[in-house]
């Protein structure tokens, strides 16, 4: 799968550069300690807010442990988005991957999604049929590489046209069937508010869901930090 984190040409060392000719310091909008022109940051071109290095870091680990996938810039009246390819050189290797798979999480909630037929594949993807307006037929799967009618949902069926009925009647529990299959071998749970289903690599029960919702991976219901599981502790989430 590809990256989500765009990257024009700019970069955050910009800013440092066209600052050069001016006072060698400048305070941090967070800490408000002044810091030198090299530890400044400016995480969005749409605004002039910006903090010290070490506040950025922390700032965006914060957002992303909360499962944030589009983080604001800090300033509290400001609604201007940090643009990642800007943090590429700041944010550390292990904190951008979590961020990337946020933001790819978060375009394939809100995408047309498409699955690969194959059963011991089952990859999601996002469908992108182009300005054109032209539908996409043939595709090869990003994690098995073999070939699928996206349309149809079914192993490529070169000089065959499109079955669009059979897609329509089928897609929906089809989709559905799969998912939830993918859900109880990777032992995900899904969000009682937002349905969508959440995996805990490490940590404690409490999860915050990036719709904002707090609940319990154990037992599925709504939490706080003070939750007390009733669910047997040897019983599997």
């Amino acid at each position: 799968m590809g990256s989500c984190l765009s990257s024009p040409s700019s970069s955050c060392h910009d800013f440092n550069q066209k600052e050069s000719t001016k006072p060698s310091t400048k305070p941090c909008m967070i800490c408000m300690d002044e810091k030198s022109f090299s530890d400044i940051f400016r995480g969005t071109t749409s605004c002039t807010h910006s903090y010290c290095t070490e506040c950025t870091v922390r700032y965006v680990a914060t957002k992303v442990k909360e499962n944030e996938a589009r983080i604001k810039c800090p300033d509290m009246n400001c609604t201007q988005l940090l643009e990642p390819y800007t943090c590429l050189d700041l944010i550390p290797k292990d904190l951008l991957v979590r961020w990337d798979k946020a933001l790819c999480e978060s375009l394939i909630m809100s995408s047309e999604k498409v699955y690969c037929p194959f059963e011991n594949c089952s990859a999601v993807m996002v469908v992108d049929d182009g300005d054109d307006g032209d539908k996409v037929t043939q595709t090869e799967c990003p994690s098995c590489h073999r070939l699928f009618c996206a349309q149809c949902e079914v192993p490529w069926h070169a000089g065959s046209r499109c079955k669009e009925k059979k897609k329509k009647t089928k897609n929906s529990d089809k989709e559905d069937a799969m998912l939830m299959d993918l859900a109880k071998q990777k032992q995900w749970r899904r969000c009682p508010n937002c349905k969508f289903y959440v995996e805990k690599s490490l940590g404690c029960l409490h999860i915050i869901c990036r719709c904002g919702f707090h609940f319990c991976y154990r037992c599925g219901s709504s939490s706080d930090m003070h939750h007390s599981c009733r669910v047997a502790r040897t019983s599997r989430p």
